[in-house]
């Protein structure tokens, strides 16, 4: 029996060993080529590590496009998306939590439909109104397009967080004397920060590597957020240029995975404490 344990929790580590592997090996590939000379990256016998390791890819990244700029534009739009996605989501999320009735449900029903949408579907109509609004070739157009792609899956998500905490909890606060409003900002809106958190780094991760509204609603090099000035590095006739291209690739993961390395403790620690509190 104690074998058979032992048998079962080493198949376990090993399974999980191969999953990071996998998860890890783009990255990794990412990092290496980044670094890789010229000479390396055409060999017929490729390499884990560079055997003679170079900067000159991310000079050349740096020269050819404006990636501080991009990085810049994409900044601003995938945080002011995930903070405006999060301040609408989350009262939404509560009301459709609390209140089951026929409108929540067929709300919460239109939420998980809407995840089936491909882009092409709302593109047109998007286009559409953008333009009418004069928010073509405009980082406010963009945002407002990357509220409305994240919004369903973070409701989805905070209703998830709200139907976590106890109703007594409420309740008692009923009991104390205080409303519908001061009882969500005291009591539900602190108790939901774990799943705040989470749905904003979703919303934020999603408009940091979107790339098909920004190449379709974004014209001029100055409003291009990072996905799309990242395309500019494979020609016309669709070669690559490998290493600049791996260089100011892996230079765009950085800041998501600068946030998530902050904030992850914070997610963990807030689950923590609300599972004691509940």
């Amino acid at each position: 029996m104690m074998r058979t344990k032992k048998s079962t929790r080493a198949a376990q580590y090993l399974a999980l060993a191969a999953y990071l592997v996998f998860l890890a090996f783009p990255f990794l590939w990412l990092i290496s080529t980044a670094f890789k000379p010229a000479r390396e990256l055409g060999s017929l016998h490729p390499t884990w590590i560079p055997k003679d390791p170079t900067l000159d890819n991310f000079r050349q990244a740096f020269d050819e496009q404006p990636l501080l700029r991009a990085a810049g534009n994409s900044l601003i739009a995938a945080l002011s998306a995930a903070l405006i996605a999060v301040v609408i989501a989350t009262p939404m999320a509560y009301v459709m939590a609390r209140h089951r009735n026929r409108v929540s449900k067929a709300a919460t029903g239109w939420v998980v439909i809407s995840q089936a949408f491909p882009f092409v579907l709302i593109i047109i109509p998007l286009f559409l109104i953008l333009k009418n609004l004069h928010l073509i070739n405009s980082l406010l157009g963009l945002i407002m397009v990357y509220v409305v792609w994240s919004l369903p899956f973070a409701l989805w998500m905070l209703v998830g967080y709200v139907r976590a905490v106890p109703t007594e909890l409420e309740e008692a606060a009923a009991v104390d004397g205080a409303g519908r409003v001061r009882t969500f900002v005291s009591v539900v809106a602190p108790l939901l920060a774990p799943g705040i958190v989470a749905t904003a780094m979703f919303a934020f991760i999603t408009a940091w590597n979107e790339f098909f509204f920004a190449l379709v609603l974004l014209k001029t090099p100055e409003k291009q957020t990072l996905p799309v000035i990242l395309n500019r590095f494979i020609g016309s006739e669709g070669v690559a240029d490998l290493g600049p291209l791996a260089a100011a690739a892996f230079l765009a993961t950085i800041p998501s995975l600068v946030i998530f390395a902050i904030i992850q403790k914070r997610i963990t620690g807030g689950m923590l404490a609300g599972a004691v509190k509940a």
